[in-house]
């Protein structure tokens, strides 16, 4: 007899756990539509209030090319580059082209001799400069034609170039002495160079004189 009472207690639990269930279920559908009656309350209240009206019309955007920003010449500069450092050689023969003195300053053909001895004498003022002192040859070349083009861009008229005096070289020799006399002597935009004064450094550096924007001194 104990058996039976055992079974119906737990039939009994299970019927009410059953009855809980339903009534979940109903609360939670009870308050799904709650919850949408209410939204449709809501979209009718505001069409309403709106009243009738016309949507816009949707245009196509109109998608205009942009212009591509312009190329860099690269290119054109490595040419130019190229051509200016072309254009100072080691194989020109300074004594057969050009007037030079006893201290190896130059003035071009055309340039009075007044125009030298005011260079001499400090008149011009030093504007800039570049130490090649310790370059090699060929970085010293590139460094000078760079320095003489963008000396001209900015409208300078006296530089002073530092050549060394060739005490660090390996056989005591000033070996870009003389090479920068003959590169500065084959640029047009040269006009006049001299040896430097004591205290703008004597016989290790050149004062150089520009020509202006195209006219003579």
């Amino acid at each position: 007899m104990g058996r039976p009472l055992k079974d119906l207690a737990q039939l009994g639990a299970l019927r009410d756990q059953l009855a809980a269930d339903k009534r979940e279920r109903e609360r939670i559908e009870a308050e799904q539509k709650a919850r949408s009656a209410h939204a449709h309350k809501a979209a009718s209240e505001f069409r309403d209030a709106v009243g009738d009206v016309t949507p816009l019309a949707i245009r196509s955007r109109a998608e205009h090319d942009r212009p591509p920003h312009p190329p860099l010449p690269k290119k054109r500069w490595e040419d130019d580059e190229q051509v200016l450092v072309a254009s100072v050689s080691d194989e020109f023969e300074i004594d057969t082209l050009l007037h030079t003195d006893d201290e190896l300053s130059f003035r071009r053909p055309g340039v009075g001799p007044d125009v030298l001895r005011k260079l001499r004498r400090g008149d011009w003022v030093i504007q800039d400069e570049i130490d090649l002192h310790g370059c090699r040859t060929d970085e010293a070349r590139e460094l000078l034609a760079g320095f003489l083009r963008e000396a001209m861009k900015r409208g300078l008229r006296c530089v002073r170039i530092v050549h060394g005096k060739g005490l660090g070289s390996r056989d005591k020799q000033p070996v870009l002495k003389g090479k920068t006399r003959v590169w500065l002597a084959q640029r047009d935009e040269v006009i006049a160079f001299c040896q430097a004064r004591p205290a703008e450094g004597g016989s290790g550096a050149l004062v150089v004189l520009l020509k202006p924007g195209g006219g003579r001194p």
